[in-house]
Order: C-alpha cells, then structure tokens, then sequence
C-alpha cells in the first residue's frame, strides 16, 4: 500500500515483516572457519548515539523495519538543541549558517539517499531518506534539497541555538588579533568539532541498513561536504555482507571510500575487526605527509564501525581509547574500538590535522 508525503512525514516508518527466529547464519565468504552464532538483532552506533542504538533495537524487536529503526535512533540526537554536532543546534559554518549532511542505505531494497548542505531542517536523515523512497536519485544538495523537503512537508525552524551562536561569535573572534572583537581565551574554550554519529543494524532476518548524519566540521567553508553524505565512504551497507559507516575526519576518509572498504574486506572473509583495522591501515597510507608526524602517525583521528550479516560486530580508531555503542540481547552498552596506535604515540600537533 502506498502513502502519500504527508503520511510519510507522519509515520516515518513503512510496513515491515515479523520478527524471525534467529538463524545459524553460514560463514561470510571466503571465511576459513564458520562465523560464531550470534544473538540478533544488532545495533551499533559512535557513542553519542546511546540513547539511539536502544530506541533502535526496541523497534527491530517489534519487528520494525531496519533502516526504520535507525533512522529514529538518530533522530534523537538531530532533535536535540544540547548535541551540537547534529541537526538542531549543530555547530555552524565559518559564515554562521548550520548546513547539515546526511545519507543512508536500505539494505533488502538496495536503495539509498543523500543529502548535504541542506538548512533549516533539523533532520536531513530522514530528508536523504525521502530522497531515498520518492524519487529516482540519490543525491540532492543547497537550496534544492531544501525546496525538495519543503515540498515533501519537512518543517523549517532556525537551527543555530544561542549556545551555537555563542560558539561561532567567539571563533570569529580569535580570528584576527588585530580587529575589534575581543577574545575569551581564558573564560571559555573554543571547540574544533567534528561530531557526526553513524548507526548500523541487523534484524533476525539478517537485513541490514546503515545512517550517517552530521552538520560537518564545524566553522567549515560554506559548501563544504565531508564523507557523511557520501554513499560508499560515511556509510555503506550490502544486505548479502554487513553494513559499515564513519565518524571523524571525512576528508581523509572520503579518499579511501571507507565505508565500502570495510564491507568488502567482509565480504572477503575478514572479522568486522580485521575489516576495520585494514581500513585504518589504508587511511593513513592514503594521508598526505603535513597531516603526519615523523613517524607516519596521523594529527587527526577517524572512527569507523562495522556490523556482520550475522551479527558480529566492531569499533576501530587510530588512537587508544575509542568506543562505540551497542545494544543487542545483552543490552546497551559502550565497548571498546580497537585501534592502530597506543595513546601514548598520539602526536602533539595541529588541530584537526590543520596547518
């Protein structure tokens, strides 16, 4: 059955099948020894999206479709003015303007959606998924994408909260010692940012479905699109492997199509682990020297995270001391990522890896 725009604004969910019995899923391919069985549903998310990854299993458990699930379980974070690294209240470019980038991919179906640089509507996740359901693109961007959300019902409201206002007055401030604003140092901290949240899951039907969000770097040049919305590299999912997704520096991760890398290294028989530590592996192989230190170690930090047809799962960061957040029968939870460099390696250097 059909349902027009409005009902879609409405329900944010389409039908989806009951919930199965979970099945002994045979070895992913290539794999030398059968995959472990394991408890579904799985959802895995970065950390801020804790609150996400539960709302999201509840709604697997009732049966609800996958990309469904997640798609709420970030919404949370979009609609919540305290999170400034997403949707209302994130963190505005260099001109002040909150422009917000978001993509996901339904795994049953094969289909996905985009958007970026998209103002004034605080969930672009469920924009790229509009994108995703109602037409025969993947990708709108600017003033288009929002005239294509306007259109479909979304609501417009002012996405810069005081406290991100705030946040971009004192930036703007240090910018230039010799103007007429005065800086702050010693009253208040000036963020770098580069929050985004990326959430994956598997049902017990073993279908699979990934999210990315973000409003991107914060203080960025206008117009600039970092990975999350970019299919392939801030997520990726293949209903016949697992699903895959990214959070920290997308320029470094856009040149290796992260995301993609790390299904494929699944679908060739790798531990989500060994999956996400190779992708690591190629990011800092694909970095040019002056976001390196002497010995080759990345300034900046990127997180990926990776979930298995059958329900394995993982975290990965270049430095010691990453998580991610799960739920699955066990509960919610934050788990350690696994990493390339011991925290102590961590170089003294520019911020974000900037010179």
């Amino acid at each position: 059955m059909s349902i027009n725009r409005r009902e879609f604004l409405a329900t944010g969910a389409t039908a989806a099948a009951g919930l199965a019995v979970t099945p002994e899923w045979p070895a992913i391919a290539g794999a030398s020894t059968p995959a472990p069985r394991v408890a579904l549903p799985v959802v895995i998310a970065s950390t801020n999206g804790m609150r996400g990854v539960k709302v999201a299993y509840d709604m697997l458990m009732r049966g609800e479709d996958t990309l469904d699930a997640i798609i709420a379980g970030v919404n949370i974070q979009e609609l919540d003015p305290a999170d400034q690294s997403v949707g209302l209240g994130g963190l505005p470019n260099a001109d002040g303007v909150v422009q917000l980038d978001a993509s996901c991919m339904h795994g049953p179906t094969r289909r996905a959606g985009s958007v970026a640089c998209l103002e004034d509507i605080a969930t672009p996740s469920l924009v790229a998924k509009a994108i995703m359901d109602y037409t025969d693109h993947i990708m709108l961007v600017g003033d288009d994408a929002k005239r294509f959300a306007v259109d479909m019902g979304f609501r417009t409201q002012n996405l810069l909260t005081e406290k991100s206002r705030q946040d971009w007055l004192r930036w703007k401030a240090r910018l230039n010692a010799s103007d007429n604003w005065l800086d702050h140092d010693d009253d208040v901290k000036i963020k770098f940012h580069t929050g985004t949240i990326n959430m994956n899951a598997v049902n017990a039907a073993g279908d699979v479905s990934s999210v990315t969000t973000t409003s991107g770097m914060s203080w960025k040049i206008p117009g600039r699109v970092g990975d999350s919305p970019i299919i392939g590299a801030g997520q990726y999912c293949d209903n016949t492997v697992g699903a895959a997704g990214s959070t920290g520096r997308g320029e470094a991760n856009i040149k290796v199509c992260g995301a993609f890398l790390a299904v494929e290294q699944m679908r060739q028989g790798k531990t989500p682990e060994q999956a996400l530590m190779y992708t690591m592996e190629r990011v800092v192989a694909m970095t040019e020297k002056r976001l390196l230190d002497d010995r080759g170690r990345p300034f900046f930090d990127l997180s990926f995270y990776a979930v298995a047809k059958d329900g394995r799962f993982a975290g990965s960061c270049a430095y010691e001391g990453g998580d991610f957040a799960v739920c699955d029968a066990s509960g919610a939870r934050v788990q350690k990522a696994v990493y390339l460099y011991k925290a102590n390696e961590r170089p003294r250097g520019p911020v974000n890896g900037r010179r």
